[in-house]
């Protein structure tokens, strides 16, 4: 195992989702680097791995990152983790594995769990394309250009965001993307209140205003593809043919066959109808 630069995925909650081979390697190489080291030595006084760990973050990848290299150039195994999932997926190591690639430093990567893929395989959204963009901007104004610019995709896409934020970003969704887009908002992956909800945008700022704690802990959310319907034109042509419809059969089938009409989501067209 000299002179290799190791990327291992951790668990993202469940202290029982790591692999043998991430264990193994763990315990054997020289030095790891981990974003937090108080927070990674839950995990190896949990699995008795005895290797020196050392902090390695965005505030100090810079100037760590070439003694690393050079550690790893006199034959010194080390490995790159994060707090939870995969490194350098929304995490700090791209300079560091960047720079040990071009120098031709092994490079061995040792697959386990991500949030998003985690997320997304549980969604019932379609996974055959997707673009994954991280945590949106902190700041309204800059999320708000970064959603306008996702609105037309025609593949499924995924964000990460924090507790404090959550519920603005949900409403910033419903502002760019319409009050009928389908998502799935997953939090608490593997842990105790693990949640995975799929619903338009609306009942989800519902759900997230409910009650407090629904805001709290880690947020995958999956967006589903644009249906390239123009909810304005779609709205319009609702408000006009939803009274004609109630005036023939019940709210309910109404609403069905105004959602196949229009594309809407059948929810919002009874949510409409029964407030005619």
């Amino acid at each position: 195992m000299s002179g290799s630069l190791y990327i291992i995925a951790t668990p993202i909650g469940n202290l029982s989702d790591i692999t043998l081979r991430a264990i193994e390697t763990l315990k054997n190489v020289d030095l790891v680097l981990a974003e937090d080291t108080r927070h990674s030595k839950k995990l190896f006084d949990h699995y008795e791995i005895k290797s020196p760990l050392t902090a390695f973050h965005e505030h100090n990848e810079n100037e760590k990152a070439n003694g690393i290299i050079s550690e790893i150039n006199s034959g010194k195994s080390i490995a790159l983790i994060s707090d939870a999932g995969t490194p350098l997926i929304s995490d700090p190591g791209y300079q560091l594995v960047s720079e040990a690639k071009k120098i031709g430093i092994n490079v061995i990567p040792i697959p386990g769990p991500n949030a998003a893929i985690a997320a997304l395989s549980s969604s019932g959204i379609a996974s055959s394309s997707f673009s994954f963009f991280g945590f949106l901007p902190a700041k309204q104004a800059s999320r708000l250009k970064l959603l306008k610019t996702k609105r037309s995709l025609d593949e499924t896409i995924i964000f990460y965001e924090s507790p404090k934020r959550i519920l603005a970003t949900i409403k910033d969704m419903m502002d760019v993307f319409g009050e009928t887009r389908r998502v799935c908002l997953a939090k608490e992956l593997t842990k105790s209140f693990e949640t995975i909800l799929n619903d338009n945008l609306i009942a989800l700022i519902d759900y997230l205003e409910s009650d407090p704690s629904h805001q709290k802990g880690e947020f995958v959310l999956i967006v589903s593809p644009d249906d390239k319907i123009d909810f304005d034109e779609a709205k319009s042509e609702l408000e006009k043919i939803l009274p004609i419809l109630c005036d023939e059969m019940g709210a309910s089938k109404a609403s069905k066959l105004a959602s196949k009409i229009t594309g809407l989501d059948k929810k919002y067209c009874y949510k409409k109808a029964i407030n005619l």
